[in-house]
């Protein structure tokens, strides 16, 4: 029996094509005008109030606002949409204060990782270096995952026709246009984040009615807002943990800090963003959580979906199809360059190769090759969830030690180092198997029931706790 789709193939391809042909010319055209190394890094240390909003915004954001939020709120409730909202946003406000250091003691930077190999010796540097390299591949092929699968479940297209194509056009003008292309293609894609986005709130709210509300959801699951569900705490907390801690390694948003022409833009740029994040990713967990109550046999990552396709029509579905499209773009162009930047301006201390070479082109063929690995990836549709909280991990154990070093001079590499491992592998003892059901240390080196339940159902939570909390204690013990 076949399978009846939203829209037809030839439809959401001829979508595919346009909008993502339309961003690589909009990003060549306009970063013709604007060359050199300083654009490509920094855009030249000159972006507004607006510009510096937007791309902020839309960099934070990407498709997987589509799927997670929603997936998260079924078994987590409240608390963990809250936790998922507030960890989104909660870079933005520790980046003001963060942001205004960093541009104050190396005004000429363009990346975190020179402020560490600055602080720190190349041995711990190049460490930092991998790890954030290694996150934002994650995240890079979480987007064009998530995206393909957006595509294939509304139409059926192949996953590696969305994929392929959303990676060369991308890679055209943001290898061209680097980070100028990537804010000035932001802006509109933001743009058409929000007016999308408002539409399907209205549209959602007067199709649903009184059943999207919190008053349907405590009638037909009350433990889900209750506040006694523990299950909700402990999930708001480790999303906001997880989330947190990897977007302050985020190298997208280190160069916008660096962009700004001021540090009052920068400033007023991160608080909008804060309070422009929350709402929306508020709204996509709220939704999956009304879809779930209303029919819990739905799967639980396409909640937002099930709402807003109700009717399934075809303008629905390209308005949706155009949403995700513009969600990754933004995500994926940030990245793109991101990775690239670091390679550039970290690749001399890192190779150190004999023959002088252009770092430029020489990122540009990294990135290359990691966008053919990331477009496998995508081709087959692995669920790389289990891989991205992995990179959640290594992270959070890195996130303490490198930050407090920022306001501390005394946090030397060796002591740094051994913070760092000892959060590492304590929080890898207690990371949870792919079905979730035990670690390492509980159910492998030790039985279950030796632990209580509470241990041993918050497993994810308690291993990104123990990385995060652990190497700050492992510093301040040292002092002793």
């Amino acid at each position: 029996m076949n399978k009846t789709y939203l829209i037809s193939q030839t439809s959401s391809f001829t979508l595919l094509i346009f909008i993502s042909f339309a961003f690589a010319i909009i990003g060549i055209y306009y970063s013709k005008k604007f060359k050199g190394m300083n654009n490509y890094l920094t855009a030249n240390r000159s972006v507004g109030l607006f510009s510096l909003t937007t791309s902020l915004t839309a960099s934070a954001l990407g498709a997987w606002i589509l799927f997670g939020p929603a997936s998260a709120a079924t078994w987590g409730g409240l608390g963990s949409i809250i936790g998922y909202s507030l960890g989104t946003a909660f870079p933005m406000f520790i980046l003001i204060y963060l942001g205004k250091k960093i541009r104050k003691e190396f005004p000429q930077g363009s990346s975190l990782i020179e402020f560490m190999r600055k602080k720190f010796g190349k041995s711990l540097f190049k460490l930092i270096l991998l790890m954030t390299i290694f996150y934002m591949f994650i995240f890079l092929c979480a987007e064009v995952t998530a995206v393909a699968i957006l595509i294939n479940y509304m139409s059926g297209a192949e996953l590696w026709t969305t994929a392929l194509i959303v990676l060369f056009f991308t890679l055209l003008y943001t290898l061209y246009g680097g980070l100028r292309a990537s804010i000035f293609t932001d802006n509109i894609q933001m743009i058409v984040i929000i007016i999308i986005l408002i539409v399907s709130f209205t549209y959602i709210n007067s199709f649903i009615g009184n059943q999207f509300s919190f008053s349907f959801v405590k009638e037909k699951n009350p433990h889900l807002i209750s506040n006694s569900y523990v299950t909700g705490f402990t999930a708001g907390l480790t999303f906001f943990i997880a989330v947190a801690a990897t977007n302050l390694f985020h190298q997208g948003n280190w160069q916008r800090v660096y962009a700004a022409k001021n540090f009052e833009t920068l400033k007023k740029s991160l608080m909008i963003s804060f309070f422009i994040i929350i709402p929306i990713v508020f709204f996509m967990g709220f939704s999956g959580m009304v879809a779930f109550s209303i029919d819990s046999t739905i799967r639980p990552d396409l909640g937002f979906f099930t709402l807003i396709l109700k009717e399934q029509t075809t303008i629905l579905s390209s308005i949706i199809i155009i949403l995700g499209l513009a969600l990754t773009i933004s995500t994926v162009d940030t990245l793109i360059n991101a990775i690239s930047s670091l390679i550039i301006v970290d690749g001399k201390a890192v190779f150190n190769f004999k023959k002088k070479i252009n770092y430029l082109n020489f990122s540009q063929y990294i990135i290359v090759f990691l966008c053919l690995i990331s477009f496998i990836i995508a081709s087959k549709g692995f669920d790389i969830l289990y891989l991205f909280l992995l990179a959640d991990l290594f992270c959070c154990s890195f996130v303490m030690t490198v930050f407090y070093s920022f306001y501390n001079k005394n946090v030397k590499e060796k002591t740094a180092y051994i913070s760092i491992l000892t959060g590492l592998i304590c929080g890898f003892l207690f990371f949870p198997s792919p079905d979730f059901s035990k670690s390492l240390l509980i159910g492998v080196l030790m039985p279950k029931e030796l632990f209580t339940p509470f241990i041993s159902q918050s497993l994810l939570f308690l291993s990104f706790v123990i990385a995060t909390f652990l190497p700050f204690l492992v510093i301040k013990a040292k002092k002793f």
